[in-house]
């Protein structure tokens, strides 16, 4: 059986990595194209097998590899011994945050699903708005802001019912081509706003030269 998380945070998984042996055993593992055994690891780093185990536990427990019992190494205390592998999972970190993964599975899925007679800029909004939907019906009428926040976005009370987004997830691909990105940004919060239940509040293309091309506004 697999085991490791996903990375849930990324700065706590590369900080996991200021140790240097460790980044030596993920090295190691990842470069081996092959499960690797405790002995194999501390073998290639240079460092007893009793140390290997715990650094390599750690990446483990960090989301940087996974493990399971099942290799063809000497057995102890009757099982099959314990193996690492890398983990699956991209680790990403960004700051300020950025979503580029979003806006090119937008952008994909737009693609391949425009419609007769739609437009690409049509087509992407049209995605857009129903991926966020999708996002506001799992969600449901929570916490904009935390929401919001977990998509990167640094939200900002500006007064006067006025959210202002002090980040925009999709630069800088946004300021290249602002018409369709940032289209898609709105089509997308719209979606979620109104999928989530808040009615009264709308998002709104509103020209910044330093935050978020998308403000919302809430009815008072």
């Amino acid at each position: 059986m697999t085991t490791g998380p996903a990375p849930s945070d990324p700065i706590a998984a590369l900080a996991v990595l200021g140790d240097e042996s460790r980044r030596r055993l993920l090295d190691f593992v990842r470069r081996a194209r092959h499960p690797v055994t405790r002995e194999e690891a501390s073998a290639a780093v240079g460092i007893s097998r009793k140390l290997a185990a715990f650094h390599l536990d750690k990446l483990v427990a960090s989301g940087l590899l996974q493990a399971r019992h099942g290799g063809h190494g000497p057995r102890r205390v009757g099982r099959a011994p314990k193996v690492y592998e890398p983990s699956p999972h991209a680790l990403s970190l960004s700051l300020p945050p950025r979503r580029h993964e979003l806006l090119a599975s937008l952008l994909t899925e737009a693609l391949t699903a425009q419609k007769p007679g739609e437009s690409a800029q049509e087509a992407s909004a049209r995605v857009a708005r129903e991926r966020g939907e999708a996002l506001g019906t799992g969600t449901g009428a929570g916490d904009i802001n935390a929401t919001l926040e977990s998509l990167g976005f640094e939200p900002a009370d500006a007064g006067g019912g006025r959210t202002v987004l002090h980040n925009c997830p999709f630069h800088p691909v946004a300021a290249q081509a602002p018409d369709l990105i940032c289209g898609m940004n709105r089509a997308f919060l719209c979606g979620y706003l109104a999928a989530s239940g808040h009615t009264g509040t709308t998002a709104v293309l509103t020209a910044h030269d330093d935050t978020c091309c998308v403000e919302l506004h809430t009815d008072r």
